[in-house]
């Protein structure tokens, strides 16, 4: 049977989705996506120097702020004699998720697709290669986020007629606005024109706002009129979304087209939850909206279903022996549990510095699509 894993590593919380097969009449197409396993993206390191992702500390730091290989804060590590860069960071999280949702270090008989950050120049790709490659995973095969989000687009919403999508990804560190070719014809690199990149959105950026709100508030006094409540939650969301089409504007102005040639926008990313985002987008944009159930994962299930099928062009369409897709729910599920277990029992205990809570997972909200449409003893972190 073919397997498909999916990484997507963002700067607050890392996704691990396995879509596999099994033929009938479904042929060699995935005919099941298991439920994917959130971690916090942070590291630590036990004596031995083995990794442990998702893991805060009660004594101690943890590596956290390494996803992204362009920013120049990016964390680096000392594990005993060892000098971690933040590509091998990344690596580490691949390799440790991979290892928990598989039972074992994924080999070549398993396909992975791992994600990064859009717009890495050719040097940072190789970097991060030839980091998965010093850890058995030269297989890998790494994929920008909104390609992978587009994959998950053609599998869900398919067969899709040539045109432009436009991923809007609302994460917990900020906001990434793309322009993504999609349907038949698509050549290697479907983004156009220059994706956009801001922190001034996103579920940190909204968060240090309403800490603003309850400040201001606490110092006006306890009226109710002051107070932040869901409504006002609500309202401050809608105009936090109302202010980033700017930057969907400015991606539109690059590319020289027009919300007339985009096709659909595909809404990803943690923070983009709550239904007020979608319909802001919806209203705004008066292009069909869609929105997976948990937009979270929508780029770890678009990087399982590549892995997937780059695995059965790569196998010709035979059948591998190895995991079954009960073993491997199993297995994810397990995984999910004790991700969750962990992180919330770390959230209790303190926050990586400088961060600002992010829940591990939460309820889905309805699909909306054409609504009128990421050894405390021995490491040192720099």
């Amino acid at each position: 049977m073919t397997v498909g894993l999916g990484v997507s590593i963002g700067t607050v919380n890392t996704v691990c989705a396995v879509a596999s097969g099994g033929g009938g009449r479904h042929g060699h197409r995935p005919n099941r996506i298991a439920p994917s396993a959130t971690w916090r993206t942070t590291l630590t390191f036990d004596s031995t120097g083995t990794a442990r992702v998702g893991r805060i500390p009660r004594h101690g730091r943890a590596i956290a702020e390494f996803a992204d290989l362009t920013q120049r804060s990016a964390a680096t590590a000392r594990v005993g004699h060892r000098a971690l860069s933040a590509a091998d960071l990344v690596a580490t999280v691949v390799a440790s998720v991979a290892g928990q949702v598989l039972g074992g270090p994924p080999g070549p008989e398993v396909g992975l697709t791992v994600t990064h950050p859009v717009g890495y120049p050719p040097d940072r790709v190789a970097e991060l290669r030839h980091a998965l490659a010093a850890l058995g995973l030269g297989h890998a095969t790494l994929v920008s986020e909104p390609v992978a989000a587009a994959a998950w687009l053609a599998a869900a919403h398919g067969p899709l007629m040539p045109g432009l999508a436009l991923v809007y990804d609302l994460g917990g560190a900020g906001l990434t606005v793309t322009l993504v070719r999609v349907g038949a014809g698509c050549p290697a690199d479907p983004v156009v024109g220059e994706p956009l990149r801001c922190t001034d959105f996103g579920g940190r950026a909204f968060g240090a706002q309403l800490a603003r709100r309850e400040r201001w508030s606490a110092g006006v006094g306890p009226s109710l009129a002051h107070r932040v409540t869901d409504a006002a939650i609500t309202e401050l969301r809608t105009a936090h979304v109302r202010h980033s089409l700017e930057a969907v504007y400015e991606c539109l102005r690059i590319a020289d087209v027009t919300m007339a040639d985009v096709d659909c926008v595909l809404v990803v990313g943690g923070a983009a939850r709550p239904p007020e985002v979608a319909g802001l987008l919806a209203g705004a944009l008066a292009r069909p909206v869609i929105v997976a159930p948990d937009p979270e994962r929508t780029i770890a299930d678009g990087a399982a279903l590549l892995a997937y099928r780059l695995g059965e062009t790569a196998l010709g369409g035979g059948t591998r022996r190895g995991h079954s897709a009960r073993q491997l729910r199993r297995r994810i599920a397990r995984a999910a549990a004790v991700a969750g277990a962990v992180a919330m029992a770390g959230a209790l205990i303190s926050l990586v510095p400088g961060d600002h809570p992010v829940p591990v997972s939460g309820p889905p909200v309805p699909v909306m699509h054409h609504f009128g449409e990421r050894d405390a003893g021995h490491i040192t972190a720099r």
